[in-house]
């Protein structure tokens, strides 16, 4: 499989992915833990059918000591014993933040009640803009059809 574009080489499309990148510091900095952020990307990635994504956060989060098991079920976590409250939560923002389209009343007032229980503000902040970032990974990847499979921890960063 052959990408349609290459995002990194075309001027309009590079100029975006760099600030794309850019745009993603601050979660990367935030004290939400890097876990959880490998956790939602993982799981928005699985909804939107991102292959470059899944390939590259589940080889990150390998990387950094998550265990086969729980990435092995992210995608049924809802029936899992593996992940804390707090990820939890963090997972049903991903889904529904990732599923806008899907229903009518976007995040739930009960999911966003139990993100405020686990998280502080500045938590809160990183993984609503995460949740839009990776929706936008996802978004910019399928549509350029980037083939998965080669992607080897902090290649990219």
């Amino acid at each position: 499989m052959e990408a349609r574009i290459n995002l990194f080489e075309n001027e309009v499309a590079g100029k975006f992915v760099k600030r794309l990148i850019a745009a993603s510091r601050p979660v990367e900095e935030s004290t939400l833990p890097k876990a959880t952020q490998e956790l939602v990307k993982i799981r928005a990635s699985q909804i939107n059918g991102c292959g470059v994504c899944l390939d590259m956060h589940t080889k990150d989060a390998a990387h950094q000591g998550e265990t086969a098991l729980r990435l092995n079920l992210v995608a049924a976590w809802r029936e899992a014993t593996v992940y804390t409250e707090a990820e939890r939560a963090a997972l049903a923002l991903a889904e529904e933040g990732t599923r806008l389209a899907d229903t009518h009343h976007g995040v739930t007032d009960e999911t966003w009640a139990e993100v405020r229980k686990h998280y502080d503000d500045e938590q809160i902040g990183a993984l609503t803009v995460l949740v839009a970032t990776i929706n936008a990974w996802n978004r910019l990847n399928v549509i350029a059809r980037n083939p998965a499979g080669d992607y080897e921890p902090g290649m990219w960063s």
